[in-house]
């Protein structure tokens, strides 16, 4: 007779699979009623908890591997650290690998962490590599998305709504008065880039008055390619400027100033053309022209990310959790209202 599994003590109480294991890790965060079904459905199926495989299980390893996507970005490196803050009074050392948006480079460093045996993975990803994931989960490795929504809920995930985030940045340049708007990034086998693609575009397309948006696209998230799509925007005649660009990251937006704060003796940024990144990262503020600039709450998605791992490699029958923060709009000179 097969042994009775969490997932039919849920069926029999008719609640979900998350609240048995509350249930039975954190009742104090469940209701009297539901822990009062829980716990008549596993004196009736005659549930028994396999703490002694949970416990060996957690105590495989004390490293967790983290895979980012651009560990030049700032962004990533705040990410990382607040998973480290989190980490350290867990007694988990983090193992850390860039990708640098390469994927040969993430596979080779989930490879080494499949090897190493590492308790659990941090990533954020560069294009679809669930099937990759299954594999580490298979071997007992968890794993839980990081600055990427799991729109399937195969696994966890914790990120910031870039689709709203673009949505903000363009609204607020519309507001300004711009209505010829650039949206610079790429490239677009990030989820990240075409999340903020699809919300600048809903901002245009819901704008009262026309707006138009172009894409300037770029083949990776850096300074340099901003400085080089910024070349490219003002070798143009000016009839046939934009009158405000959305950087998809503050790297990019730091490049494209760059390019765009001087040209015949002029200031460009922002009297010409409005600028506003992604991630308000910590060279955004300090900026020649301070950079407007939409916040991700950096250190607090590590820690989050981090916390939801060591759950789930304590108890491996909890079902994936999608956690989304809301960005948040930081306004700055680059984006001076229109005179």
């Amino acid at each position: 007779m097969a042994a009775v599994s969490i997932r039919d003590v849920a069926q029999h109480a008719g609640v979900s699979v998350g609240t048995v294991s509350n249930v039975l890790n954190r009742p104090g965060e469940v209701s009297v009623e539901s822990v009062r079904r829980v716990q008549e459905a596993i004196e009736a199926l005659g549930y028994v908890r396999n703490d002694a495989a949970r416990k060996l299980r957690a105590g495989v390893s004390t490293t967790v591997g983290f895979v980012v996507l651009d560990g030049q970005n700032p962004f990533f490196g705040d990410v990382v650290r607040g998973a480290e803050d989190e980490a350290s009074g867990q007694g988990i050392a983090i193992l850390y690998g860039n990708t640098d948006e390469d994927p040969k480079r993430e596979r080779m460093y989930l490879d080494l962490f499949e090897e190493q045996q590492v308790r659990g993975v941090l990533i954020s990803p560069y294009g679809d590599i669930d099937p990759r994931l299954e594999r580490l989960r298979g071997r007992g490795i968890p794993a839980v998305l990081v600055d990427r929504f799991s729109g399937d809920g195969r696994f966890s995930s914790v990120s910031v709504d870039s689709v709203n985030g673009g949505r903000m940045a363009v609204e607020h340049l519309i507001a300004t008065g711009r209505r010829r708007i650039a949206f610079v990034g790429g490239p677009f086998d990030i989820r990240q880039v075409t999340d903020r693609l699809a919300g600048a575009r809903a901002a245009a397309e819901n704008a009262v008055e026309p707006v138009d948006l172009e894409v300037v696209a770029t083949d990776a998230l850096t300074v340099a390619d901003g400085a080089a799509a910024g070349a490219r925007i003002i070798a143009r005649p000016r009839a046939d400027w934009p009158d405000a660009i959305f950087a998809a990251n503050d790297l990019l937006a730091l490049g494209l100033l760059q390019a765009l704060i001087v040209e015949g003796g002029r200031m460009l940024v922002p009297d010409e053309i409005a600028l506003i990144g992604f991630d308000d990262n910590a060279f955004a503020a300090a900026a020649a022209v301070p950079l407007s600039s939409m916040r991700q709450p950096s250190r607090t998605i590590g820690r989050t990310a981090l916390r939801i791992l060591l759950e789930e490699t304590a108890d491996p029958e909890l079902i994936p959790r999608q956690t989304v923060f809301q960005p948040e709009l930081i306004v700055r000179a680059s984006t001076r209202p229109k005179a």
